[in-house]
């Protein structure tokens, strides 16, 4: 029996430009990080899957952006069109930055706030506009960030600590988060190891702790699920009131067994958010829609959650 996509309105929280974009995004394998997690982390899913027909052939759904990676869409226009398709209500797409930290000492992603603006514009706000952060270069960085939310309308900022190398309570993020504050939008990073060879210690979910206790107001997501401390993770979201997490970068199917609990009790089914990080927008869904939960934990983290961090309802 296939389920109704569109009954379940949704939110993507951690998307980037390839999904509206994919012609500016570049390519990110041409980086040596990119190809060692293509051998190792993603060896699984980075291979083409079946084409349609011998899919449906086999009663599986064909599912759109689950050939091979990270598909996205050309246009705003063809983003929206599925978004409508799927039922989804937004996605938040980033202008990613993110450093490398073994083997070029500089960039292996930094995308221009001015096309996320663009697909803003295009989508009449149905596109997030997400704004990132540079560490090493915070005055420039801040600087982009206010103009992001008071040009742009961008209501988010997510960045990558482990790609810098840096603790999510390092010094050098503290003004960011005070940023946040003062423009009253939410912010995220990646916590759990890092698919790329890149330091992973850094991504313990226990260390957002400081964060959200020095910066109580502050709204956090704590993205890619915090594996493999997924016990660290479900601590933070359980503990702080403004601690959410994003269960992006996995495909739901392979979601922690402890995770899956959590998100499925009262201690964590109003913390939780759907994210796909360019992994498809309808296999992703379908695949949580797959999980046995319980309807109003579905509800709840498709779209209930990300309406109250991104606070649209303000």
């Amino acid at each position: 029996m296939t389920t109704d996509l569109t009954a379940y309105p949704t939110i993507d929280v951690m998307n980037h430009l390839l999904e509206v974009r994919s012609q500016l995004a570049g390519n990110p394998f041409e980086f040596r990080e990119f190809q060692i997690m293509l051998e190792t982390t993603f060896k699984a899913i980075s291979k083409p899957r079946p084409p349609a027909a011998e899919q449906e052939r086999e009663g599986r759904p064909a599912r759109r952006g689950g050939a091979g990676m990270l598909s996205g869409h050309a246009t705003t226009a063809e983003c929206l069109a599925d978004m409508d398709t799927l039922g989804y209500t937004h996605v938040s797409v980033c202008a990613t930055k993110m450093w490398s930290y073994y083997y070029h000492r500089d960039f292996i992603m930094n995308y221009p706030v001015e096309a996320v603006a663009e697909a803003v514009a295009e989508s009449d706000g149905r596109i997030i506009g997400t704004a990132s952060y540079d560490p090493f270069r915070i005055t420039d960085s801040l600087a982009e960030v206010e103009r992001a939310v008071k040009e742009f309308g961008f209501r988010y900022v997510w960045f990558h600590p482990l790609s810098y190398g840096l603790p999510p309570n390092d010094r050098r993020f503290y003004p960011l988060y005070a940023k946040c504050v003062e423009l009253g939008i939410a912010v995220g990073f990646q916590v759990g190891h890092s698919a790329e060879v890149l330091p992973s210690d850094c991504g313990r979910p226990m260390l957002a702790d400081d964060v959200a206790i020095e910066f109580p107001d502050l709204r956090i997501n704590l993205s890619h699920t915090g594996w493999p401390w997924v016990d660290e993770w479900c601590s933070m979201l359980w503990r702080h009131p403004n601690v959410y997490g994003d269960i992006s970068a996995y495909y739901p199917h392979s979601l922690d067994e402890r995770l899956v609990r959590f998100m499925d009790s009262s201690r964590g089914r109003d913390k939780v958010l759907f994210g796909t990080n360019g992994l498809g927008l309808e296999r992703c869904k379908a695949e949580f829609l797959e999980l046995d939960i319980r309807e109003e934990t579905k509800r709840a983290v498709l779209y209930d959650n990300a309406v109250r961090f991104f606070a649209l309802d303000r």
